[in-house]
């Protein structure tokens, strides 16, 4: 349950506990080492599906229900209406019943329920009683609308259930009711809002007593009756001649049978049936034994059956089903690389559960890879010994299961922290996140409410440019390289790319933004609201984009080794002066500038054979050519709401912990223009705990370059990227 967010519920029953009966109560051996008290809660059927809740981390409804023969019938009619009324979202259904000592043979008793020869011959002339039988059952339970919104595999549907109990209408208190067995039947009919005409099959109750089965089918006649005059027209069968009667698992039982007959679209026989039981009369009800495995004929209505379960004591269940929904047609998508991870207690259970899984994608080649990819993420409990592949196809996927072995590991203990490092301009490009884009539903959703709400600001829709059809790249990447639209592209992106990673259970414990990076940080945290924040940041652009042009230039230097270059300005006649724009490493920084200044130290420095990168920006941020906007851009962020961080980030202007009065200050936000980026400062104080994962959410690994060069980083700190760099070779093979 840990991997799945909704409450799961559980109903069912379990039959006398002989176990318990015979070898723990009165067992010399345990007296005085364990309690009654503690045998009963630990064994006894009471305590079933808490136990079950327990062991699984189940936080829905658990509700252990004791009606004698009907039990999981029940139990799957209660698990409908919890389902139906909101208490849980997915609930198991069943029941189980184990009779020990299991032992072959049973001793006859004449009169009693009991066949005479091991057979149970539902409906048959020759039927004297049914044949005990042992088995546990369960059938998992959904809303058909979250199912489908899932996309989960649905076997059937369960249009209608109802239950009642025979009260004192009948001869005596263990005999059925034919008053009983069809107002239940009708009333699961008319729950279910279908005429009995639309029943192709019912599997009966059908014990193969000679009291029961005439009962029965009055009953079912009775109540087919309210709505047809057909006859013959049904199919009749009983599990209990298959696999004998499993008492409080029965009636799940042949529930299962049913679905999987709808699944097959087969009618299966009823079995040991050679002469119909001369006290029913089928030849006018509606129904006929079948003895052969027949084809299910689809006709005007979807397929339809009922499964009907009567325990002693007068609880009767009956339960229509429907054959399951085509699925919707879905495009065949191009193979895509899945991330196929196993995980187990040990090394060796690790190696055969690599080897089942290949053997068992050999045998069924339609499975598709991303559904088995799914599977093992979402549906399998995680355990300590990990194995990670990524595979294409199914053929790669079995080949690296046999072959390769991938990323092997013991998973961590515990919650390991994750911050998020968010990029700044200068990281962006065409088509970036593009296959996250047309792939994750979570990451298209952002973008697209991003582009939506930045529409107005900006007169155009952001995902034409971060998305261009081929003729339009060119154009699209100069406006991209554009301040005015390159720093709200950023920020919707690494907005869209951190829900993804939140969506897959991926939440930090703080951040760290580099210059526009910190406002996706900001909102992530709650100090802006994305409207608001997507306004600023368009703003922001705008405004710089009015600026006149500047440059800005990485240089291999300390901030101290280059300020003495940097005061000869006012000398040189330059009005705004050059600055240090951010310092990421400490010996890389970048400087800031007029266009001719930042050319004059290039060549100087390239004189002195340092080796300077430009940076592919139209401005000079974080520099004193920025100050002619810092009031206008400190007005626009007072007329928004800013609230304290509910998550801690790192200030790039302090690259100490920001507080909240700093957070709150639309002086900070406008100032934050100008200063300098202590990114490296920033860095150092999130290395300082090694067991954190630096993650970089955003185009690119600049950040997450810087954080693996910091001199104070371990070799044990993990930092990631989560998309690659434009010019990196594409792989997917995990080392």
């Amino acid at each position: 349950s840990s991997t799945y967010n909704g409450r799961i519920g559980i109903y069912g029953g379990a039959g006398t506990n002989d176990y318990m009966l015979q070898h723990l109560y009165g067992n010399p051996t345990l007296q005085g080492s364990v309690s009654p008290f503690q045998i009963k809660i630990a064994t006894d059927k009471d305590f079933v599906t808490t136990r079950v809740a327990y062991k699984l981390g189940l936080n829905g409804p658990a509700v252990a229900v004791q009606t004698a023969c009907s039990t999981s019938l029940v139990a799957v009619h209660f698990a409908c209406q919890s389902l139906l009324n909101g208490e849980c979202d997915l609930a198991l259904a069943g029941g189980v019943s184990i009779k020990l000592p299991q032992i072959a043979g049973y001793t006859y008793q004449p009169g009693m329920v009991l066949s005479p020869d091991g057979h149970c011959r539902a409906f048959d002339a020759r039927a004297q009683g049914t044949v005990g039988g042992s088995g546990v059952g369960l059938v998992l339970l959904k809303r058909l609308e979250d199912a489908i919104t899932d996309r989960d595999t649905i076997y059937a549907l369960i249009k209608g259930s109802a239950i009642n109990n025979d009260g004192a209408l009948k001869v005596g208190f263990t005999a059925p009711s034919v008053d009983g067995q069809a107002i239940a039947i009708a009333e699961a009919l008319a729950v279910a809002e279908v005429s009995a005409d639309t029943i192709n099959y019912v599997e009966a109750h059908g014990t193969g007593t000679e009291l029961g089965d005439p009962i029965e089918i009055e009953s079912l006649t009775r109540a087919f009756r309210q709505t047809t005059a057909a006859t013959g027209y049904c199919a009749i069968g009983s599990v209990k001649t298959n696999v004998g009667h499993l008492d409080t698992a029965a009636g799940v039982t042949g529930l299962i049978k049913t679905v999987l007959a709808l699944q097959h679209r087969q009618i299966p026989p009823s079995l040991h049936f050679q002469t119909p039981n001369p006290k029913i009369d089928f030849a006018n009800s509606p129904f006929f034994v079948n003895t052969t495995l027949q084809d299910w004929l689809a006709q005007e209505n979807p397929r339809r059956a009922g499964v009907s379960s009567f325990g002693i004591g007068g609880t009767n269940a009956h339960v229509v089903l429907e054959e399951a929904p085509l699925p919707s047609p879905r495009p065949t998508p191009s193979p895509r690389p899945q991330l196929l991870v196993l995980s187990a207690k040990t090394e060796s259970a690790l190696a055969q559960m690599a080897t089942n899984l290949a053997n068992h994608l050999q045998q069924h080649v339609d499975l598709p890879l991303a559904d088995i990819a799914y599977t093992l993420s979402v549906g399998r409990r995680a355990f300590p010994q990990r194995r990670v592949l990524v595979a294409t196809t199914r053929e790669d996927a079995v080949t690296a299961l046999r072959s390769n072995p991938g990323l092997t590991g013991q998973a961590a203990t515990g919650e390991t922290p994750v911050v998020f490092l968010f990029p700044g301009q200068g990281s962006q490009y065409i088509n970036m996140g593009r296959d996250l884009y047309e792939n994750e539903p979570v990451f298209r959703e952002y973008i697209d409410r991003g582009s939506a709400i930045l529409e107005p600001e900006l007169g155009l829709d952001l995902r034409q440019l971060l998305y261009p059809v081929p003729e339009q790249t060119a154009t699209a990447r100069q406006q991209l390289n554009q301040t005015a639209i390159a720093q709200p592209a950023l920020f919707v992106v690494e907005y869209a790319l951190a829900q993804l990673w939140q969506s897959w259970g991926i939440y930090p414990i703080g951040a760290i933004g580099h210059s526009i990076g910190e406002y996706v940080a900001a909102c992530l945290a709650g100090v802006f609201e994305l409207e608001a924040v997507l306004r600023l940041v368009a703003t922001r652009g705008r405004l710089i984009q009015e600026l006149p042009p500047g440059r800005m230039l990485s240089v291999p230097m300390t901030a101290a080794q280059l300020q003495p270059m940097l005061r000869g300005d006012c000398a040189m006649g330059i009005a705004a002066p050059r600055a240090i724009a951010a310092i990421n490493e400490e010996a890389r920084c970048v400087v800031s500038g007029p266009v001719d200044a930042i050319a004059d130290l290039e060549s100087q420095l390239t004189s002195q054979g340092i080796e300077s990168r430009p940076l592919h920006t139209s401005h000079a941020f974080h520099s004193p050519m920025m100050e002619p906007i810092l009031k206008v851009y400190g007005q626009a962020v007072a007329e928004e709401t800013l609230n304290p961080p509910q998550m801690p980030f790192i200030s790039s202007v302090t690259g100490t912990w920001i507080t909240a009065e700093q957070a709150t200050d639309p002086y900070y936000w406008s100032q934050h223009l100008r200063s300098t980026v202590q990114f490296a400062q920033g860095l150092e104080q999130l290395l300082g705990k090694p067991t954190q994962i630096l993650l970089e959410v955003g185009p690119g690994r600049t950040l997450s370059t810087f954080a693996k060069r910091h001199s104070q980083r371990r070799s044990e700190q993990v930092v990631l990227n989560s998309m690659r760099h434009p010019q990196e070779n594409l792989s997917y093979q995990v080392s």
